[in-house]
């Protein structure tokens, strides 16, 4: 059964913080071929689709399209600030392996 990815307070703190809803914009997490473990995630500030699955949390959207979100079943998404920097995170219990910059990973 698939489950909805989650998304954290941080990251809808964070996207307030960016002002995303007053751009009309949402953070778009997406699942594309390639990467060097498969697969590899796509974030970035779009406009949803009407096809979208639509988180919403603090007036703030995450969107995930159809074809990623199989990929993303029971995932969290998350913000990290740490001293290598600061982004969004994708915590994916479906990942069997990934790769040392947490942008790729295979099933």
């Amino acid at each position: 059964m698939q489950l909805p990815p989650k998304v954290t307070a941080r990251a809808f703190d964070r996207l307030a913080e960016i002002g995303a809803a007053g751009q009309g914009k949402a953070l778009r997490v997406a699942v594309e071929g390639g990467g060097c473990s498969g697969f590899q995630y796509d974030i970035q500030l779009d406009t949803p689709a009407a096809d979208d699955l639509v988180l919403e949390g603090k007036g703030e959207k995450v969107i995930v399209d159809s074809v990623s979100l199989p990929f993303l079943s029971n995932a969290t998404i998350d913000f990290a600030d740490e001293l290598i920097g600061a982004r969004f995170v994708i915590e994916n219990p479906n990942a069997t392996s990934s790769c040392g910059c947490g942008t790729s990973f295979s099933m």
